[in-house]
């Protein structure tokens, strides 16, 4: 410890080439810096100060949200779409709080993302400090490494050992950092050094402060290696991956289902297109909406109970939760191929209705591998040009509830206008209940990686992750569907888009309404309580800095015009909100919302 302290006396005390004293954040910075992080999504907050300054001094954009939930909804997207870590850093206590249903959602969504938390000093935890709780238990369920950095040499580690552990595997991980290793000697000093401690008991005490304030900044800047260090990546093993090219190549009727699992780094979302030459039925669910592009024939969008009824082998790669109606709607006499990276994901109701011929631990790289050693072979065409049949039927049915309806325009017809004026390039993010359950049917993303949706049913992950989106694509026309009542938990971030220069293009399906649950609430319960809203949208957008449109029904002959207006102002650098006032349809009758 004597050595410490002497080697500590010298780094504080040493002249250096920088004017201002160094302080922890600057390791922090240099190491996201090294594993090639671009951008640190926040709401600042004094305990983590240092951090957003020593990033932005070293080149990491720091990007400030109206809300920490936002900031990791942001991060969210960067880490789907880029393949790096997506980075948040809010302030202790309430600021974290705040992340607690955005975190879950990227746990879900099995994205590689690193939560950085302020914290009280480490003497004060406990202690009744300003925003101090303990926030490692809270986090502990929710990420698969939480660490609490106590000293500042533990910085570079602790950061290297996250950002890989986030990138092994699935899922967010978290560090907090007590604000006594961040602030620069001298200011912690003030706080907690003691200068000619009286003789005594008091005496011996306040030592052991000074001696805990030498010890956090002992070793403090010896030099350390900030590289990233080995990703351990669970993968298919050759045997696995030969018996289900067995499987598959015997099947008549095999149908494949992707969810966002598949489009997980460090597999790029293009290769595992290949599974397009298979020829086998795709449904897609997630962010794997888009991967066989906008017009694939093997991609189809309908009749989904049906096929799976009919199928005779079964490539799982999603999660089988209630939109499987937990295994259920599987046959039972269907070979069942389960890929998944996450084990507790991979087997999700395994226990009750089916049961896995294959578990592959495993993402993209299987996909990619068990295209390549099925090469030349193509399923029965009769297969998925039956199925294709079925959607094409299906599809114009919905074309006929495109029906003016009896107040405002008919949402159907908003979503086909908006899908057929998109770019080609477009991102799409949702955000929603009912308005964006029918977008689901209707809008085609155009490629990989181009359609965001939560994974926990979450509402108000529209402004972060169109934020993200358009920060990692900013040539990208970004499109959030916003339902109405979704609008309402990132409105504000109307503003974060004006003053970061990143304009998206908002679509708000407005029945000033929950329709999703008056659907349900009104006709079994005989109440339409707490459901309504208000129409008022668009003015909210142009107090934020943005352009707001009203669109009612006597507009509905200028709705394209509308449309390519705000396609304009956005590529001008304005953030536009399309405020559509819609009516009731029939079209997502009998839909659950629990």
């Amino acid at each position: 410890f004597a050595a410490y302290r002497l080697g500590l006396l010298y780094q504080l005390f040493h002249k250096t080439e920088t004017k201002s004293p160094r302080h922890g954040g600057e390791s922090v910075a240099e190491v996201l810096r090294a594993h090639g992080i671009k951008y640190v999504f926040t709401l600042v907050g004094g305990h983590i100060s240092p951090i957003l300054v020593a990033c932005e001094k070293v080149g990491i954009r720091i990007v400030d949200t109206r809300h920490e939930a936002t900031a990791v909804f942001a991060a969210d997207a960067v880490a789907r779409l880029s393949g790096t870590v997506g980075v948040a850093a809010v302030t202790a206590g309430p600021g974290l709080t705040n992340t607690i249903t955005a975190v879950k959602n990227a746990q879900m969504a099995e994205s590689p993302l690193l939560l950085i938390g302020g914290a009280a000093g480490t003497l004060l935890q406990g202690r009744g400090a300003l925003q101090d709780i303990d926030q490692i238990s809270l986090f502990k369920p929710l990420c698969k490494f939480c660490g609490s950095v106590r000293t500042i040499r533990e910085i570079v580690p602790t950061v290297r050992k996250a950002l890989a552990i986030a990138q092994s595997g699935t899922g967010p991980v978290f560090i907090e950092f007590p604000i006594d290793t961040l602030y620069p000697y001298h200011i912690v000093s003030k706080e907690f050094g003691v200068k000619n401690p009286p003789k005594g008991l008091m005496g011996k005490f306040l030592s052991y402060l000074n001696n805990h304030l030498m010890n956090i900044f002992a070793g403090a800047w010896e030099p350390r290696d900030v590289s990233p260090l080995p990703v351990n990546v669970p993968q298919a093993t050759d045997k696995q991956v030969q018996k289900c090219i067995e499987l598959v190549s015997r099947a008549k009727k095999p149908v494949i289902l992707l969810g966002s699992q598949a489009t997980l780094p460090p597999t790029p979302a293009d290769d595992v297109k290949a599974l397009e030459d298979l020829g086998i039925p795709c449904f897609l669910g997630g962010m794997s909406r888009g991967m066989l592009g906008k017009d694939s024939p093997i991609h189809i969008r309908q009749n989904r109970r049906d096929a799976l009824k009919e199928a005779d082998l079964v490539i799982l790669a999603t999660v089988c939760d209630f939109r499987l109606s937990y295994g259920r709607v599987l046959n039972r006499r269907s070979k069942i191929i389960a890929v998944n990276r996450d084990k507790t994901q991979l087997l999700k109701n395994s226990d009750m209705f089916w049961k896995p011929t294959v578990a592959i631990q495993d993402a993209g790289s299987f996909l990619v591998n068990l295209s390549k050693g099925l090469k030349g072979h193509r399923c029965p065409e009769e297969w998925p040009q039956s199925l294709k049949s079925g959607d094409a039927t299906k599809e114009k049915a919905n074309t006929k509830a495109e029906e003016k309806t009896d107040y405002h325009l008919n949402p159907l017809k908003v979503l086909h206008r908006v899908d057929e004026l998109m770019s080609e390039d477009s991102i799409i993010v949702a955000d929603g209940g009912d308005f964006v359950g029918s977008a689901a049917y209707i809008l085609r993303p155009r490629g990989p990686l181009r359609w965001l949706d939560p994974a926990f049913g979450t509402l108000g992950v529209g402004g972060g992750f169109a934020l993200g989106a358009k920060l990692c694509r900013p040539d990208s026309e970004v499109w959030i569907i916003y339902g109405d009542g979704s609008l309402g938990y990132s409105v504000a971030e109307v503003d974060t888009f004006t003053r970061h220069k990143t304009p998206v293009i908002a679509v708000v399906g407005n029945d000033a309404c929950w329709s999703q649950i008056s659907r349900e609430q009104v006709p079994m319960l005989g109440s339409n309580v707490a459901c309504g809203l208000a129409f008022s949208y668009h003015i909210v957008a142009d107090g934020y800095g943005g352009k707001g449109y009203l669109i009612r029904r006597e507009d509905e002959e200028k709705l394209s015009d509308i449309i390519k207006q705000a396609q304009k102002d956005c590529h001008e650098g304005k953030a536009t909100l399309l405020n559509v006032l819609i009516g009731k349809t029939n079209f997502r009758e009998g839909s659950i919302s629990v």
